[in-house]
């Protein structure tokens, strides 16, 4: 995953995780907010389960349809852990690389779907609350 480039200096302000809707909504500091859902969040994590310890390693994430977020956890200054209903909580969200996920959202969620296609999955809708 390439990062697209973040203004310098830029943090959150404001990280709130909707339950109802299964979204995260980050506002930075430069303006720019943000609203990611949870399979979203849980299919891009940065653990080493997706994305391997090296190029060609990544394991497309399927099944991840219903995920939530049952927590939020601040790591230092500059990321945050998130904890899924499927007992995932090993991804480190970087600010970069939450800016990244909204900055590139369209075109990050459509390469997942063509993926998933290109891989014989047949997502389903999410269940709604």
């Amino acid at each position: 995953m390439r990062l697209t480039a973040k203004p310098a200096n830029t943090h959150p302000t404001e990280i709130k995780l909707h339950q109802v809707s299964n979204i995260v909504e980050i506002s930075f500091d430069d303006g720019s907010v943000f609203q990611l859902p949870s399979e979203y969040l849980r299919v891009y994590t940065p653990s080493a389960e997706a994305v391997g310890h090296a190029p060609g390693q990544e394991v497309l994430q399927v099944g991840k349809e219903d995920v939530t977020i049952k927590e939020i956890k601040p790591v230092g200054n500059y990321a945050i852990a998130l904890v899924f209903s499927d007992g995932h909580d090993s991804g480190i969200y970087t600010w970069d690389l939450l800016y990244k996920l909204g900055a590139e959202y369209q075109a990050l969620w459509a390469n997942y779907l063509h993926n998933l296609e290109a891989a014989g999955y047949n997502r389903k809708e999410p269940l709604q609350n």
